[in-house]
């Protein structure tokens, strides 16, 4: 091809590209043309003289040597994305196609689109879609927590439906003044165990409450429990629906499951009785109260016993797991399944479970605990895995006293030695199998063997490879 001939050519080319480099067969860079692009590149000049392959960031200098390689031996090069590097300390994206002008012309041109403008979009897509995440997280917190209320009020609460005058929803509290399960009050036509004389009153409260959103107050006489009632109705709006929010809060000191200090004296018989420990300690962990199954854990007689001690003269190491459980319920309120150990008055010691939760006012703090023994449940688990996890609490006990690198030996071999005498009880010592087993070979099973002093010896005329004399195979394993 001739040299005006493939001027020509390039120049073609290049018409079409955001970017061409012109390329010896070393891949020099010996010419730059530059295409109308939307951001034009500063740097492409002082590419010039310069292997193509020392303008690109490190990641992208593999893609550069394939497409040269590509271009010499087949004429063509496949499209690939590198990163040129710019003074300003952003990379340049750029998707390059490599081509031999001929067969016999040593010369090269890669031909470029520049990308910035599709990264900039992609980049503006990922933010847009973290935006969505993070709006659709909140909304979701928002509507658990709406949820976790509605459930946990005290106060009857019933949904209606405002064009059907349906019950779509029914909190537990409500269930339990109108003596039904809340599945059944779902779908019941509103409103319901209302004396004749304030039927209309409540229709009237509805229509008021439909057409300007709210309404006062309105005294009724509910039929099943036979005694009055406040209604209590607002209108809220769900997507295109328009729902009734009712508020039934009865009169008596039966309301709402009885008096506060009936219903306080219940819960405290509750937790009196819990088959679990349940102990509250205030902000340095110091008892305040506790329960039956507390004492018997401890091992003590009365509560007088524990009162004003701390928690840590019998729940884990002293000084260490309790302040690490109290740290964490006061800065998140709760706590699940803290496994530890405790000990009793009488020098006995079990594995515990623990769950917290802190309350606090205006005067003081108070953190409860549920504690459960779990040491059965560790018993009746596989004897190597309570072995193992037993060896790893004593290694985590020597944080701070050993270099983070003796400890991941020491626990790798700990693992290693673990799973060893599980393939070779798993096999019934047969050394070969259990080989296969972990994906080892003999001799390397052989050694780890050594090293962990396991089981006897193996035979020498095996690890030479010689077939020993005895067939049986029971000799043999």
């Amino acid at each position: 091809m001739s040299e005006t001939n493939g001027q020509a050519m390039i120049s073609v080319m290049t018409a079409a590209a955001d970017i061409a480099l012109v390329l010896d067969e070393a891949g020099v860079i010996r010419e730059v043309v530059l295409g109308q692009t939307d951001e034009p590149i500063d740097d492409s000049r002082s590419w010039l003289g310069q292997g193509w392959i020392d303008t690109v960031a490190p990641e992208s200098r593999s893609r550069i040597k394939e497409m040269l390689g590509e271009a010499v031996a087949r004429g063509k090069s496949g499209p690939r994305q590198v990163n040129h590097l710019s003074a300003s300390g952003i990379d340049i994206p750029v998707a390059y196609t490599t081509l031999r002008l001929g067969p016999d012309e040593k010369q090269l041109v890669a031909i470029g689109r520049d990308l910035r403008a599709v990264c900039a979009l992609q980049q503006r897509l990922v933010e847009a879609q973290q935006s969505l995440e993070r709006d659709y997280r909140r909304m979701r917190q928002n509507e658990t927590r709406h949820r976790l209320l509605f459930q946990i009020s005290s106060e009857p609460v019933l949904v209606v439906d405002a064009s059907t005058q349906k019950v779509i929803e029914a909190n537990p509290a409500a269930a339990l003044l109108f003596d039904s399960s809340a599945r059944k009050l779902v779908g019941r036509p509103f409103p319901f165990d209302v004396d004749r004389a304030s039927e209309e009153a409540v229709q009237e409260l509805l229509a008021t409450v439909r057409a300007h959103g709210r309404a006062d107050d309105l005294a009724v006489r509910l039929d099943q429990i036979g005694r009055s009632a406040m209604l209590s109705i607002s209108l809220v709006r769900q997507d295109t629906q328009s729902l009734f929010l009712v508020r039934v809060i009865p009169d008596g000191p039966e309301a709402g499951g009885g008096a506060p200090a009936e219903r306080t004296a219940r819960l405290a018989r509750l937790v009196e009785n819990l088959p679990d420990a349940f102990v509250a300690a205030d902000a340095e962990g110091r008892v305040l109260s506790c329960n039956r199954a507390f004492l018997e854990l401890v091992e003590v007689a009365t509560e007088d016993q524990v009162k004003n001690r701390l928690l840590s003269r019998w729940i884990g190491r002293p000084g260490a797991d309790v302040a690490m459980m109290m740290a964490t319920m006061r800065e998140h309120g709760v706590m699940r399944l803290f496994g530890t150990s405790l000990r009793s008055e009488l020098g006995s010691t079990s594995e515990i479970e623990a769950s917290g939760i802190t309350v606090a006012d205006a005067d003081h703090l108070v953190q409860g605990l549920l504690i459960r023994d779990v040491g059965r449940r560790i018993a009746l688990g596989p004897t190597g895995a309570r072995d193992l996890t037993r060896a790893v609490e004593q290694l985590t006990a020597l944080v701070g006293r050993v270099s983070l690198k003796n400890l991941v030996r020491d626990t790798a071999d700990l693992v290693e030695r673990h799973f060893i005498e599980a393939a070779l009880k798993m096999t019934d010592d047969n050394r070969t199998s259990a080989a296969e087993i972990l994906g080892v070979s003999r001799q390397s099973l052989y050694v780890k063997l050594r090293r962990y002093n396991l089981g006897r010896e193996p035979d020498a005329r095996r690890v030479s490879g010689k077939r020993p004399r005895v067939r049986s195979r029971k000799k043999w394993r």
